[in-house]
């Protein structure tokens, strides 16, 4: 990106400081909202006591969807919640049953909507207005019936506008016909998400003005003389050099942090110390749910190791681990046996170390253990963006400029494997060829102004923690580590192969699949009971969870075979990964990146499965 020294005339100002909020103690909803509500009770509204969101099960429930008043960081705020809940209460299903929920829109003005996130149900029920539905005008109800073909955790959501990052997502559990693999004592719901003060509209006006708002991570001069003296001035000069022409930086790991976000855990900021109880000897099932809207977490709970058991509510083949990373809309289900003292933290830093969500396993509540500090902040590194240092003669690792053609190609950086200060070609299969997997790009990329760099030397990287986790002296998941229960349900080879690409202009705050935003994109064709495959690769410097709609998304290897059926699939810059889908959901389908603001700047293409 490039950065201005000062605004000119008619920019949007320069941002102002604001470091990591905690946020209140006792912060969360203070009062419903039955209309428009005066300036002096959104300054004089005190925040009560957070508690858990409730839990509503059986198989006929009302929800309703409405304005509230909320107080995280000492301002009070409009949210929008559900039965006056942030986050909306936790459903609990049963496997085999047909629900039915009947939702009313009591918001002043806007329709909403509610879409049930990696559940397999009809086009109709699934919530995507434009789509599969019209939406739920004010004043009115929708009724959502369907039945359950699956279990384990999950989550649900708006797909109206922005309202996702305003407060309505909730936690959605579904227990199974048949007894788990594995025995637990007791469990608990750990749902993240990042809350703003802002109006997520403005947000999202002031990211498209000044896409690096939050970025106050630039390096500096005693950075470049530091780099000199371990690299030497040839190499720190180039690294310099190389990013500048790119016009990006490698402290941009991600759009938006805790310089605008407070992030909360079941709804309650650090501050408020959530508290998850359990009894010594106990074995402790964690139901990790990632329901922010921008923000991945690296999740540990310091002196615990953790058994990965369910990975977006899929049974697989048990996991030990220190930590994890989890993207937008992805959950995990984890085993603890906390002993030995009474209290540990469960801390989930963003993936930037700008901030976190935290709070606390203890025998009773009040006890709180030591909160650690954050990591090191990560770098970007030519690497990390798919330039395989590696493989500069005859390819290059990603051209940059001019809608990502005519601009500088890495293979001319020849002297540059040293520059950004860590090993390049790290990838999860480090031994293959990597010049026989370069991508093909559309003819749309070609010379197109939403395009700023294009990938050229991509992997899989399944077995790659990714940036600010490798070699931390702890155990981390990685995708390459998880193998399903089960063996590939359809066990059909692929018939037919489709390529996107995930695109963006960084400056521009443009997403896109191939070059073509949402608005102007046809949309992708399935045949009713195919089983295809699909291949992504990542264009752009930033991480994308994709998630596709009413199918599994059934992971391959990087030999093409089948690994981990998941319904949101994690892109990390400079990936190649392919995954199986069979198409037997007829229907117009919403295929997204989960990134809510780049979802809404255009990374989103309609599936249709047709007979």
């Amino acid at each position: 990106m490039s950065h201005p020294s000062s605004p000119g005339a008619g920019a949007p100002p320069l941002p102002s400081r604001r470091l990591f909020v905690q946020g209140l103690a006792a912060g969360g909803v203070v009062a419903g909202l039955a209309g428009g509500v005066p300036a002096r009770a959104l300054a004089n509204a005190a925040p009560r006591v957070a508690t858990a969101p409730q839990v509503l099960s059986g198989q006929q429930f009302q929800l309703s969807i409405g304005q509230s008043l909320a107080n995280f960081t000492g301002r009070t705020r409009p949210a929008i919640t559900v039965n006056g809940s942030l986050p909306a209460p936790i459903l609990r299903w049963r496997e085999g049953d047909t629900v039915s929920v009947r939702v009313a829109n009591a918001l002043q003005g806007h329709p909403t909507s509610i879409h049930w996130h990696g559940i397999l149900l009809p086009a109709n029920m699934d919530g995507v207005p434009g789509l599969s539905f019209n939406g739920i005008a004010p004043g009115e109800a929708y009724q959502y019936r369907f039945t359950l073909k699956q279990s384990g955790t999950y989550w649900y959501h708006s797909h109206s506008m922005f309202q996702e990052q305003a407060g309505l997502y909730g936690a959605l559990i579904i227990d199974p016909l048949q007894p788990a693999p594995y025995r637990f004592d007791r469990e608990h719901v750990i749902l993240l998400s990042d809350w703003t003060d802002m109006d997520p509209g403005a947000l999202f006006r002031r990211m498209k003005k000044l896409a690096e708002h939050d970025n106050y991570y630039k390096r500096t001069l005693p950075d470049f003389l530091r780099d000199a003296r371990r690299d030497g001035w040839s190499a720190a000069l180039s690294d310099r050099g190389m990013w500048g022409r790119m016009r990006m930086t490698p402290s941009d790991i991600s759009d938006i942090n805790a310089h605008t976000y407070t992030y909360l855990m079941n709804g309650t900021a650090p501050a408020g110390n959530w508290t998850g109880l359990f009894r010594s000897g106990e074995k402790v099932l964690l139901r990790f749910i990632n329901g922010a809207s921008m923000t991945y977490f690296d999740v540990r709970i310091p002196g615990l190791k953790m058994t990965v058991v369910a990975a977006d509510g899929q049974y697989i083949h048990p996991v030990s681990i220190d930590e994890f990373r989890i993207a937008p809309a992805e959950t995990y289900d984890v085993l603890v046996e906390p002993s030995g003292q009474d209290a540990f933290t469960l801390f989930c830093q963003d993936m930037g170390r700008t901030g976190y969500a935290a709070g606390t396993l203890a025998v009773r509540h009040g006890l709180q253990a030591p909160i650690p500090a954050r990591d090191p902040r990560p770098l970007l590194t030519m690497g990390d963006m798919g330039h395989d240092m590696a493989h500069v003669t005859g390819m290059s690792g990603h051209d940059m400029g001019g809608g990502g053609h005519g601009g500088h190609d890495m293979a001319a950086m020849k002297g540059m494997e040293g520059g950004c200060g860590a090993s390049m070609g790290h990838g999860a299969h480090g031994g293959s060829d990597t010049a026989s997997k370069a991508p093909k790009h559309p003819a749309s990329e070609r010379n197109n102004p939403l395009v700023d760099m294009q990938s050229s030397a991509t992997e899989p990287k399944l077995d790659d923690p990714g940036i600010g986790l490798r070699d931390n002296g702890r155990q981390v998941l990685t995708y390459g580590a998880m193998r399903s229960l089960f063996e590939d349900p359809d066990g059909r080879e692929p018939g037919r192969e489709i390529e996107l690409h995930l695109t963006g202009h960084m400056e521009k705050f443009s997403w896109s699949f191939d070059g073509i935003p949402f608005a102007g994109a046809e949309p992708l064709r399935l045949n009713y009971g195919e089983r295809m495959r699909i291949v992504l690769v990542n264009d752009t410097m930033m991480q994308h969870p994709i998630h596709l709609h009413g199918v599994w998304s059934d992971l391959e290897n990087a030999d093409g075979e089948f690994q981990l059926r998941k319904h949101t699939i994690d892109m990390p810059p400079g990936t190649r990964r392919s995954y199986r889908v069979r198409a037997d959901a007829l229907g117009r389908w919403a295929y997204h990146c989960h990134l809510l603001y780049h979802m809404e700047a255009g990374m989103m293409r309609e599936v249709r499965i047709e007979e």
